[in-house]
């Protein structure tokens, strides 16, 4: 079966590839008087105004269930929100229908939300008719145009378009305009173990660093240098020397025996701390003893600076 490039765009694939059963021709601020449409075959729940534009009540709007995003920023809602409740929505809502009192999300699941949130009783919407497989590139297509998914969202997407479509990654990549190595690049990730990939969808850790996680040849060296991205904050950089550390012979999971450092004067110790609070900092090293050494204070910021430098001056 011959299949198409459709890196143009969600227009470009919207426009080729959807059956149009009544285009919107103008969206306003204002619906005007609505009114039940003409067009016996448009299903009863639409409602049409002056312009032809159809509307509908957002609540018999359900999810894509191919919609490849799972995760939905609050913060952003929320703008979105008071822009809608300001300008009303603009861009309408495609959707398909399955029966008068149900109509699926095919692209605009934020903007439905969003309406919902802000107590419209009638969104803007256009009604389309596709396949499993292209409800599936149509909510990537959205997604991706505007940055909406995180990395493991993105990377399901891509995996589910593979097996669905039985297409290669370089298929997937010109379908939904990316490089092939981007796309190869993020159905790796799916191969992280599962708390991993929570990391990544929270923002401990970046792509960057999933990457070099998954250079590392086992899996009890991956775990510990997991924990050091997230214990010691490790760039990318530093990431993936440990990695290629440990497939070249250094052991991760193995610690030299050494000497167990000697045990600090409680009085250093306690003065050590008196200086902490003293100038509201934690890094505060005392070395040597009484007799000959030196202290060292650490500062983060220049908050942390002039404090330091006002306490040792004695200003106020």
């Amino acid at each position: 079966m011959a299949r198409t490039g459709l890196g143009k765009g969600l227009g470009a694939l919207i426009s080729e590839s959807s059956v149009d059963l009544n285009p919107a021709v103008e969206i306003n601020k204002s619906m005007g008087s609505l009114k039940s449409p003409k067009d016996s075959n448009l299903p009863s729940a639409i409602q049409t105004d002056e312009n032809g534009t159809l509307w509908i009540d957002p609540s018999l709007l359900k999810p894509n269930p191919k919609q490849p995003r799972i995760e939905f920023n609050q913060k952003q809602l929320d703008e979105l929100c008071d822009s809608i409740k300001e300008n009303g929505v603009l861009q309408p809502i495609i959707i398909e229908y399955v029966n008068d009192d149900l109509f699926y999300i095919i692209a605009g699941e934020r903007r439905t939300r969003a309406a919902k949130m802000a107590g419209l009783k009638k969104v803007p919407v256009q009604l389309r008719k596709y396949d499993e497989q292209k409800k599936l590139e149509v909510a990537l297509i959205e997604n991706i145009q505007r940055a909406d998914l995180n990395p493991i969202e993105e990377a399901t997407a891509y995996y589910n378009l593979v097996q669905m479509g039985d297409l290669s990654q370089d298929e997937v990549a010109k379908r939904v305009g990316k490089n092939r190595s981007t796309v190869a690049n993020a159905i790796r990730l799916l191969k992280l173990p599962e708390d991993i990939q929570k990391a990544l969808v929270t923002g401990q850790i970046t792509s960057g660093h999933a990457r070099a996680l998954l250079m590392v040849k086992t899996d009890a060296d991956m775990r510990v240098l997991f924990g050091k991205i997230i214990g010691s904050g490790l760039s990318v950089r530093e990431a993936e020397a440990l990695a290629d550390n440990y497939n070249n012979g250094g052991r991760a999971v193995i610690k030299k025996a050494g000497k167990k450092p000697s045990k600090k004067d409680p009085d250093i110790a306690l003065f050590e701390q008196e200086l902490r609070n003293l100038f509201g900092v934690k890094d505060v090293n005392f070395k040597g003893d009484t007799s000959k050494g030196s202290i060292e204070i650490g500062f983060t910021n220049k908050d942390d600076f002039d404090r330091i430098y006002n306490v040792l001056l004695g200003n106020k």
